[in-house]
């Protein structure tokens, strides 16, 4: 019977489709499994199901003799050396389409909440900072009438352009090396859907931000090391942009304390998938993917980079 290694828990339900064709070995310690734990453990199985921090290198690999496949529980897969799994016969997997609802849902729930200064708000009452209501008090801006620019026209990307109307916003795309930079110096919010790749890495530094409008935020649901943070932190001090949203970190779950400093900083722990539905669907596009190789066949979804 072939044996599959989970490196998180996953709903039940979708678990049970793995029986009774496979044998489950679910990490249970919390958090990421450790590196020579998932070595260990690796040794005799067929497919691994993991997740984003989860590092998948050659070596990792090399201690999977059996291995068949690599499902990765995310749309990206930076965290999968994936010519390493291809040298080795090792098909990698991802879940694109079923989060990218989630995510731009997401996406603009970042932008009202910094533009509208929501969290700073919140925050102010549980220290029992609120004085009372005053026509000048913690005013933000209007979305209407704005440009939205977004930076990767990929599928999330246009998720979050097509809810822009609704807002009265206009939307403009760019990509790393077309547009990129008049969008930076044209755009009221900034919103970030590239992949991570070595292209991207640090593609909003500082001569990005210094381009960007004194009023402009800037919105990261992508990756974190696309934005140099050390960068942000210089741009934010010098008032350079209005403000910042950020879902995702150069090295997670760090968050640098310069910019846990700014008031107008809007950081979320990596949520920009988490709804029930959608992780649940993640889970099992992962399984499925599993179940396909496992049986001979293709991978649903696979990674061709």
């Amino acid at each position: 019977m072939p044996r599959v290694l989970l490196t998180r828990r996953i709903p039940s339900s979708v678990i049970s489709l793995l029986h009774p064709d496979a044998h489950v070995d679910l990490y249970e310690g919390g958090g990421a499994i450790p590196r020579d734990e998932l070595k260990r453990r690796l040794a005799d199985k067929d497919a691994l199901i993991c997740v984003l921090t989860d590092r998948i290198d050659g070596d990792v690999l090399d201690a999977a003799p059996a291995l068949k496949i690599v499902a990765n529980i995310a749309v990206g897969y930076d965290n999968v050396d994936v010519p390493a799994a291809r040298a080795r016969g090792v098909a990698v997997t991802n879940t694109p389409d079923v989060l990218t609802e989630a995510v731009a849902e997401f996406t603009w729930a970042l932008i009202l909440g910094i533009v509208r200064r929501v969290a700073e708000g919140d925050r102010l009452i549980r220290a029992d900072g609120w004085k009372g209501w005053a026509l000048d008090f913690m005013l933000g801006a209007e979305l209407r009438g704005k440009q939205l620019g977004i930076i990767g026209p990929g599928r999330i990307g246009r998720a979050v352009a097509a809810r822009a109307p609704a807002f009265g916003m206009s939307t403009v795309f760019a990509t790393r090396d077309k547009g990129l930079d008049r969008l930076l110096v044209t755009s009221d919010v900034v919103s970030i859907h590239v992949p991570l790749a070595p292209e991207t890495r640090h593609l909003i530094d500082r001569r990005a931000l210094a381009r960007m409008k004194r009023s402009a935020f800037l919105v990261n649901t992508a990756r974190g090391p696309i934005v140099d943070e050390e960068a942000l932190a210089w741009a934010l001090g010098e008032r350079l942009i209005a403000g910042a949203a950020l879902d995702v970190f150069n090295r997670e779950p760090d968050v640098p304390s310069a910019l846990r400093e700014f008031e107008n900083v809007l950081l979320t722990p990596h949520l920009g998938s988490a709804t029930r539905e959608t992780r649940t669907a993640m889970a099992e596009l992962a399984v499925r993917n599993v179940l396909a190789v496992l049986r001979g066949d293709e991978p649903l979804t696979p990674v061709r980079a």
